[in-house]
């Protein structure tokens, strides 16, 4: 029984060695495979900015109201004949657009 429990004892250390090694030799592969998605979530990123190299659009709008307002006002006249008096404001309606592209570095 005594050579029973050691041969027991041996094959439970031969059995662990195995295991390990074979842990160890699939390290390799389980870096490999984390390392391949790190990879593959980077380059899902795209491109990234780079001031040096770039392409922008540009959309300039500039717009602006005014309006007319005339003011009346009862008074003499320079040849003293009783009249009303208007005075007017006047305003413009404009609108500006730019458009265009800025190209820095690009080739």
């Amino acid at each position: 029984m005594v050579t029973q429990r050691g041969q027991s004892t041996l094959e439970y250390c031969v059995m662990v060695i195995i295991l390990i090694g074979a842990l160890i030799a699939m390290s390799v592969y389980f870096k490999r495979g984390i390392q391949g998605r790190w990879r593959t979530a980077v380059d899902d990123l795209g491109d990234q900015y780079d001031p040096r190299v770039t392409n922008t659009d540009i959309i300039q709008h500039l717009g602006m109201n005014s309006q007319t307002r005339i003011t009346t006002i009862p008074g003499q006249g320079p040849d003293g004949a009783a009249g009303i008096w208007t005075l007017r404001d006047e305003g413009a309606n404009t609108t500006e657009i730019k458009t265009g592209s800025s190209t820095v570095g690009g080739f």
